[in-house]
């Protein structure tokens, strides 16, 4: 069932309860084709300051992140003398700073209003711990790293998400969350390819093996990036300089529109005790946590991809040359996907067509272990889990709008709890398990369904609550969840 929001007729009409409000005066006389001229341009104006640097900041975020996968066949493993569990180990410590903070994070940015100055801030301390990671020289002191690394990351991508629902409506959202989720498919398609050349080219470079200056470049050029993006990332519609005052009235009117009531007001306004406990009441919170926990969980073979290709039985390069191609593809279906969801305002089926094709490749590889089958499996498994999730990330704002505060709350919690898998799914793929990683691919395959009846059940319950809502507002102005 597709149950989009229903579009203004007029400049004039607000929703639901806030009908009577007039909009402001800046935008009071615009008629209809003046006002969609006026929105047009201002969302594009909008994506050109925002998008360009977001996917940036995120492609240096997930690189970071998963940097170690390529260290793993670039040496690290051998130089410090890791077994598999210590490996593993060093990889799931980071998603344990990561969730702590990820709800802290965001009610402090809620609360600030300043990601023009928190996001890049952050992305320098990370990319600063990321390059200090090459100097490591025990396992010890490989988990310290990423355990800090995860603290500190976990501000970017909660608190994105929470960026871009305070500049864009709930039917641009899943567009523009793909659109920033881009960034971690870019990355993973040009890692392999970075990986490569460092470790081709500069492996015993000053003494340092490859792995070392995989960590070491990769964290300059981050901090770099994080330094330009002071100058160039706003923080909210109402604080924001570079928008004429008709531009400023339409951003925040739009978005009030949208929902019917008033967007962030920031300060002391902002209750954030209040928000949490609304976000934690709310029973679309644990649904839309069972969503995204289950495509999290299926995902994790992301985590070990380079390790998966190795399978195939290429050399070190080749392998990491192979993992760019699912990446390049998962960006491809990722937009479309997220692109056709925004348009026809339908979010289901966009989710769970994708994770059905997920549990068709996990099924694959690990049935066989010909080259071609089990390619063809990697190939399906990065764009069929990333294309629904994408969607899912956005289903969050749309089911949860208002206020500020609970929606921040709600982003963080679920995007934790789902990033909690990533703990014990660093244990599922140890080398014993290759080729074919059968527990793992049965995990995944456990684990996309429970995504999918989760979402099932979300699906019928806000249905439900749009029926309720037809009954009590006769007109067609009022809110509407996105199913």
């Amino acid at each position: 069932m597709n149950i989009a929001m229903s579009a203004p007729n007029s400049i004039k009409s607000a929703r639901g309860a806030h009908n009577e409000r007039l909009p402001p005066e800046s935008i009071r006389g615009l008629g209809e084709a003046e006002r969609r001229q006026l929105e047009a341009a201002l969302v594009r104006k909008i994506d050109w300051r925002l998008m360009p640097m977001l996917i940036l900041m995120y492609i240096m975020n997930y690189l970071d992140r998963n940097n170690i996968a390529a260290a793993r066949l670039a040496g690290l493993e051998d130089e410090l003398n890791l077994t598999s569990t210590q490996y593993q180990t060093s990889v799931s410590i980071l998603f344990v700073g990561y969730i702590l903070m990820q709800i802290p994070s965001n009610m402090f940015l809620d609360k600030i209003g300043k990601p023009s100055i928190y996001l890049p801030a952050c992305m320098i301390i990370w990319g600063i711990i990321s390059g200090a990671t090459a100097g490591v020289s025990s396992f010890g002191g490989l988990v310290a790293c990423r355990l800090i690394l995860g603290i500190v990351e976990a501000a970017y991508f909660p608190g994105c998400l929470f960026f871009l629902s305070m500049w864009y409506t709930r039917k641009e959202l899943g567009f523009r969350t793909a659109m920033l989720y881009s960034g971690s498919l870019i990355s993973g398609a040009f890692s392999g390819l970075i990986s490569a050349g460092i470790t081709d080219g500069m492996d015993g470079k000053r003494g340092l093996l490859a792995w070392r200056w995989l960590f070491l470049i990769e964290g300059a050029v981050t901090v770099v990036i994080a330094a330009s993006a002071f100058f160039i990332l706003p923080d909210f519609p109402k604080s924001t300089t570079w928008l004429s005052v008709q531009e400023k009235d339409m951003a925040i009117w739009r978005l009030e529109e949208d929902i019917g009531e008033p967007d962030w007001e920031g300060g002391q306004k902002e209750n954030l005790t209040h928000g949490l406990k609304l976000a934690f009441t709310d029973i679309k919170t644990y649904m839309l946590m069972g969503v995204v926990f289950g495509i999290v969980s299926s995902g994790s073979v992301t985590n070990f991809f380079p390790s998966v290709v190795e399978t195939l039985g290429y050399n070190r390069i080749i392998s990491l040359l192979l993992t760019a191609p699912p990446y390049a593809l998962a960006v491809i279906t990722t937009f479309c996907n997220s692109l056709h969801a925004d348009k026809t305002g339908e979010r289901y089926f966009h989710i769970t067509v994708p994770l059905w094709f997920s549990m068709v490749a996990f099924i694959l590889a690990a049935a066989t272990t010909t080259t071609a089958p089990r390619y063809l499996s990697m190939m399906l498994m990065v764009p069929s889990v990333y294309a629904g999730y994408v969607v899912a990330l956005a289903w969050i704002s749309n089911t949860l709008p208002r206020p500020p505060a609970k929606r921040a709350a709600a982003i963080a919690a679920i995007n934790a709890v789902s990033n909690a898998t990533s703990i014990w799914t660093a244990y599922a793929y140890p080398k014993t398990s290759a080729p074919r990683y059968v527990e793992a691919m049965a995990m995944n395959c456990a684990t996309a369904a429970l995504a999918i009846i989760a979402a099932t059940i979300l699906k019928w319950y806000l249905t439900r609550q749009n029926k309720k809502l037809d009954r009590e507002e006769q007109d067609d102005g009022g809110f509407r969840y996105l199913v």
